[in-house]
């Protein structure tokens, strides 16, 4: 018999879910593994889908989606974003995870180089080496508030790089790049004819100072920005995002739509019309519930001396658990194992994060106060453990 591809088989797994699958089996288990809101969807949303089942809204659509939803993300990204935007620029896909395959599909061709974030969402990467390209990583340092340095971007740069990603907010840090910055991830993006593709999923949990969109200062065609309604919205199921790109790209993103999904789901796009052109009240509770939250895991931390910095948008905190173990992987199923609290492990993000574990703040506060008051407190354990034996 035939093999199967050498690259499906060559796609490592996620580092996040082999946790998730052990968590679940933990019925007492505290769980800040998940980069998933626990609040529900709006009323007014739910309410949208239903209707639309209800009106038998339920057959294919438009590959590239409805023109009521494309229409009122164009005037979101104008009055939001500052991005000028016609129908023929966006591409509504089946969660931002699909619209972020797309760009990446649409660009990156064998022996091609794309800079990515080490420690970043592990997803690019992963279809960045299906599709042959290369993964060049810049890093995102603890010393640095987990930002850039754009003279290692540009010492990463060679006449093979096609494009950089980027995200912002972060995940896994919680890092949020000022304008300030991503202008100057633009320049070189102009200077070394590339392409960047932004990630946006988190732009509205923004905890101090406001997103910033590069694409609304694009006058070259060479920006390709994701957005999502999972993270804003708490519509992770519903599985529904949206690239801006230029027309030509675009043209091309919803090409590859056709024969991977055909279209996004119609009930969704209803939803997603009405989350989008609705009431927004719901957006700014969660916000500042996440700011809330953030807040207590870094009081907790400052008051076992584990304080290394303040997330600045999105809903996760970087720990650095190296006092119970050199391989993050390990140290989380060990904290799983020992204290029935799910952490993502670092090296999930990349393997600068080999000290580090990613707590979700998307939990409730007494979870976040428990969960994190077990770790922290195994660490002071281990910390008197090391000082006592030497």
């Amino acid at each position: 018999m035939k093999k199967v591809s050498q690259k499906a088989l060559e796609m490592p797994g996620s580092g996040i879910r082999e946790i998730m699958d052990l968590a679940w089996r933990e019925p007492d288990c505290i769980h800040l593994e998940v980069g998933q809101p626990d609040f529900p969807t709006p009323s007014h949303i739910k309410e949208a889908g239903i209707k639309a089942i209800e009106q038998d809204f339920t057959g294919y659509t438009p590959s590239r989606g409805i023109p009521e939803l494309r229409e009122a993300i164009c005037k979101k990204l104008w009055e939001k974003n500052g991005i000028k935007a016609t129908g023929d620029n966006i591409t509504v896909c089946p969660g931002a995870v699909t619209a972020l395959d797309s760009a990446i599909m649409t660009l990156v061709e064998d022996g091609d180089e794309v800079l990515l974030p080490d420690p970043g969402w592990p997803n690019p990467e992963m279809m960045v080496k299906f599709l042959g390209g290369i993964p060049v990583h810049y890093h995102l340092l603890p010393q640095k508030s987990f930002l850039p340095d754009l003279q290692e971007m540009e010492e990463k740069i060679t006449p093979k790089t096609k494009a950089i990603v980027l995200n912002t907010p972060s995940n896994p840090t919680g890092a949020v790049f000022s304008e300030e910055l991503l202008k100057g991830i633009y320049r070189l993006v102009q200077k070394y004819d590339l392409y960047l593709i932004t990630d946006e999923i988190y732009e509205d949990l923004v905890f101090e100072g406001r997103h910033f969109s590069v694409a609304g200062i694009d006058q070259e065609e060479r920006v390709l920005s994701v957005f999502g309604f999972s993270k804003s919205y708490a519509m992770t199921g519903w599985r529904l995002g949206y690239i801006f790109s230029p027309v030509k790209i675009s043209a091309i993103i919803t090409k590859l739509q056709e024969p991977l999904v055909s279209c996004p789901s119609s009930i969704s796009q209803k939803a997603g019309f009405a989350a989008i052109s609705g009431p927004k009240e719901k957006v700014e509770e969660m916000r500042e519930t996440y700011r809330r939250r953030r807040d207590l895991a870094v009081s907790i931390l400052k008051a076992y001396d584990l304080y290394e910095y303040t997330p600045g948008g999105a809903f996760y905190i970087m720990v650095n658990v190296s006092a119970l173990g050199e391989d993050s992987r390990e140290v989380a199923k060990k904290i799983l194992r020992e204290h029935k609290v799910a952490v993502a492990p670092g090296t999930a993000f990349g393997e600068s994060m080999r000290k580090y574990v990613r707590v979700s703040l998307a939990a409730s506060d007494d979870q976040i106060k428990t969960g994190l008051e077990r770790i922290c407190g195994a660490i002071k354990e281990a910390r008197s453990s090391l000082k006592s034996n030497s």
